[in-house]
């Protein structure tokens, strides 16, 4: 089970997608969460950012921006940025692309309050198994990637939509 003792669930929410370069995972999994967001008609507020700054002030990279653009989103107008530790305040749900984010993000936190609000997206789709989102950097494999990740934030609309209304979530 998936739990959230401390993280402020509700109708305005704030959530943030982290990978390393903030140029490829989390700009589509932002962008993907976005058009959930609108469809759904959820007051949700929708960020992402890197742990690494290598790519600052840099738009996504043009193979995440035509894997997004081919199913209908427009993800060119997002800038990479690296992660602040007031993310860690301004955020009700961190969600990390893989371990390694995961662990510099949990590096960051000062309290559990923080800690209980960072998560491996993946969890949502296959929960307790601890699985990252590859990196298509090198791969090439964006297409695969955005599928993956349009699945889980599929499922993490429904674990935070099923909180909200006080239903049980299992995992």
């Amino acid at each position: 089970m998936i739990e959230f003792y401390t993280i402020r669930i509700g109708k305005d929410m704030k959530i943030l997608m982290v990978c390393l370069g903030n140029i490829c995972r989390s700009p589509m999994a932002q962008g993907i969460l976005e058009q959930k967001v609108l469809n759904k008609k959820l007051d949700w507020y929708v960020d992402s950012a890197g742990t690494s700054g290598w790519h600052n002030g840099e738009p996504p990279d043009v193979r995440a921006m035509k894997s997004a653009k081919s199913r209908g989103i427009n993800i060119s107008q997002q800038t990479s940025r690296k992660i602040t530790p007031s993310d860690l305040e301004k955020f009700d749900v961190i969600l990390a692309m893989d371990s390694s984010n995961y662990q510099e993000i949990l590096k960051m936190s000062l309290n559990r309050q923080q800690k209980e609000k960072i998560h491996l997206i993946l969890n949502f789709h296959l929960p307790g198994r601890n699985v990252s989102v590859p990196d298509p950097y090198y791969d090439g494999k964006f297409d695969e990637v955005y599928d993956l990740l349009d699945l889980a934030l599929d499922d993490f609309i429904k674990c935070m939509t099923e909180k909200v209304t006080g239903k049980m979530i299992s995992s």
